[in-house]
């Protein structure tokens, strides 16, 4: 884990939070909250507009009601992690369920937070998620998965850079291979770091490592 990662709020403009409750006014006070703080907001009223919501775009971070109507909202929690991106996902209880609290955590939520909800505890919530590059997934045999989250946001072409750069060749050697100037991978290894948080090559090496 890396303790000494820092939050970019700057970052939050390319950010989407997307909120799931089947409460309207819910919804709407926080995508209120969240565009305050910077984020792209969106939200579904009920798991099947999640779904289609999901599939048209990954959220950054996911805020969703332990119970959407008849359903769960565990079963969304388990389609975010299945994404694999490493976005923190919040679940919100309407009243305490401690059982359901606990099989949210061991599914890979972030935090479990009781209604009324407190706004800067959500936010801070958030941001120390954010803040985090690597996240654990759900377990699974007894095992968890690493996501580290901000790989998804690699174009294919930085995807290229990370790959050289951590098979140890140096600007020039990575920029000879793939027909682009030293100058240019400077430039695509330094939004790389940026997306994951990294702030040196070693951070960048022991991320890509633990992952």
């Amino acid at each position: 884990m890396n303790t000494h990662s820092y939050y970019h709020a700057f970052l939050n403009r390319d950010r989407l939070v997307h909120v799931v409750d089947a409460d309207l006014d819910i919804c709407e006070a926080l995508s209120v909250l969240f565009r305050l703080e910077g984020f792209q907001t969106s939200f579904s009223l009920d798991m099947a507009s999640a779904v289609t919501a999901l599939e048209r775009r990954h959220p950054d971070v996911a805020v969703i009601n332990l119970v959407l109507s008849a359903e769960s909202g565990l079963g969304l929690l388990r389609r975010v992690k299945a994404l694999r991106t490493g976005a923190p996902v919040i679940m919100l209880a309407d009243n305490p369920q401690v059982d359901a609290a606990v099989t949210a955590m061991k599914l890979g939520a972030t935090d479990v937070l009781t209604k009324p909800i407190d706004s800067e505890h959500l936010l801070t919530v958030i941001r120390d998620a954010l803040r985090k590059d690597v996240h654990v997934g759900a377990m699974n045999e007894g095992r968890r998965p690493v996501e580290v989250r901000g790989f998804s946001q690699l174009t294919p072409r930085e995807r290229e850079v990370l790959q050289l750069i951590t098979n140890g060749q140096s600007n020039k050697e990575a920029g000879r291979e793939l027909g682009i100037s030293p100058r240019t991978i400077e430039v695509h290894r330094a939004r790389v770091m940026e997306k994951l948080g990294a702030r040196n090559t070693a951070d960048l090496m022991r991320i890509v490592l633990t992952s």
